[in-house]
């Protein structure tokens, strides 16, 4: 597309930087070319064959739409029947609670995942993504060699996007997705299927477990555990038998805090004459309180932890104004 290139992955993710993005286009629109542009537009967003087959909310595409058309009609007198024709298109299908969302990732690959339109459904917010779970998968993906050829267990998957960005971008031998919520996951079994990755068996007793055993296909073993912070035993725990532990958005109260510190203390006492496994933690500092309650009970666990290097790349749109970090753990 002649043009800013990132109007594709905007569109997938955020109307507001779409919307930011489009008005630097007006100058462009303003030539001889500009519907030639906006219908390239056109076909790399609404009619992408990503969003062809898995369509975002109607209610993003029309104001996705709607502003396009706006400026449009800002600079030219002529109407593009284009524009017009996918709107209507967008105006009659259906409204369904559930949409989806597709991440461009740097190697040509996608995630797509099917989220809830509600930030809250069903009494959880696990049913979409959140930004601590972009930076962490961005971070992923520019750190490859923390999860190649490792056991990854993922605390609090929620959609999934974090584990599916690092099962197809870094290559992890072995990656357990886990939450506790009936409906998430369910969500998540179908968004690991949508993407195309083979699921096992849920683990739900200390046989059932990923191992170290020699891997030879491409893919990781995949995996999805019921996990309750507050009930999951060290045994339990063990027979994960994770190189890595991660987690994204999980500090959004008191109580999450202290069940988070309490299990990553039972998977720290996993650990019998092996290496303890690395943790990375991913936050958007909502409230400042909440994250030193965090590092303040980390501390009294005997924790030790540090905070990881931001990384360069920017992959992913989401809101730049909150504070967004990773922390790493010494279990």
């Amino acid at each position: 597309m002649s043009g800013p290139g990132r109007i594709p992955q905007a569109f997938m993710l955020w109307l507001p930087r779409v919307t930011a993005l489009l008005k630097s286009l007006e100058e462009k629109l303003r030539d001889a070319s500009g519907p030639e542009l906006l219908l390239d537009i056109l076909q790399k967003t609404v009619k992408h064959p990503l969003c062809v087959k898995h369509p975002p909310s109607g209610k993003y595409a029309r104001g996705f739409l709607s502003e396009l058309i706006r400026k449009h009609e800002a600079v030219h007198a002529e109407p593009l029947d284009e524009l017009y024709e996918a709107l209507a298109e967008v105006l009659t299908a259906e409204e369904c609670p559930q949409c989806h969302r597709s991440y461009l990732l740097p190697s040509g690959d996608s995630v797509t995942l099917s989220e809830s339109t509600a930030i809250i459904s069903h009494g959880t917010t696990g049913l979409v993504t959140w930004n601590a779970a972009l930076y962490l998968a961005e971070w992923a993906i520019e750190n490859p060699a923390a999860f190649t050829h490792r056991t990854v267990l993922e605390l609090g998957s929620g959609a999934g996007l974090t584990g599916l960005a690092i099962c197809k971008t870094c290559h992890p031998r072995a990656y357990v997705f886990s939450d506790c919520h009936s409906h998430v996951l369910e969500q998540l079994r179908g968004n690991i299927l949508l993407n195309g990755l083979s699921l096992e068996p849920d683990v739900t007793t200390p046989a059932q477990h990923p191992g170290h055993n020699t891997h030879d296909s491409e893919s990781p073993r995949v995996m999805v555990a019921r996990l309750d912070w507050d009930h999951v035993t060290v045994p339990q725990l063990a027979a994960f038998q994770p190189d890595v532990v991660i987690a994204a958005d999980v500090l959004y109260s008191p109580e999450t805090v202290l069940s988070l510190v309490g299990v990553l203390q039972r998977l720290s006492a996993c650990q019998k004459g092996q290496r303890a496994p690395d943790a990375y933690i991913a936050f958007t500092v909502r409230n400042p309180e909440t994250c030193q309650l965090f590092t303040a009970e980390l501390g009294r666990a005997g924790i030790p932890w540090e905070t990881a290097p931001h990384h360069d790349q920017k992959l992913f749109p989401y809101e730049e104004q909150s504070e967004t970090a990773i922390l790493k753990l010494t279990l």
